[in-house]
């Protein structure tokens, strides 16, 4: 699961495994390790949630996890819609969450891997 911030925003984007992976289990964690210490990781989520009516955001500790409706989240994982959506309130400020299926790249990038990616739509066909 790749993890996008940027000036208010939060993006996911999610493997073909991941998705389906959110679908029934309910949800996918990434852990990247950032130092030698037990606390020095990033972890991120993306959680369906029984409880949840909005998609949003919340800080566990020292962990980020977006959720998701549960039945809008697997409706997602089971359909052919790209992305969800969302905003939250934070203060005076709003936070955009984007959640999507990730495609394969349409040219060749160094360090970029399109395993396990969706098909891009956009690709030539074959």
């Amino acid at each position: 699961m790749k993890l996008r911030t940027r000036r208010g925003a939060i993006r996911l984007r999610l493997t073909q495994g991941e998705v389906a992976t959110l679908a029934a289990e309910g949800r996918v964690t990434e852990t990247i390790v950032i130092g030698p210490g037990t606390e020095d990781v990033l972890r991120y989520a993306l959680v369906a949630s029984e409880a949840a009516t909005t998609t949003g955001a919340r800080m566990e500790g020292r962990d980020v996890v977006v959720f998701v409706p549960a039945t809008r989240a697997k409706a997602w994982a089971t359909s052919d819609e790209v992305g969800l959506e969302g905003t939250q309130v934070v203060g005076a400020a709003t936070l955009a969450i984007l959640i999507e299926k990730d495609f394969a790249c349409l040219a060749p990038r160094a360090a970029e891997e399109d395993v396990d990616t969706f098909p891009n739509p956009k690709a030539p066909r074959a």
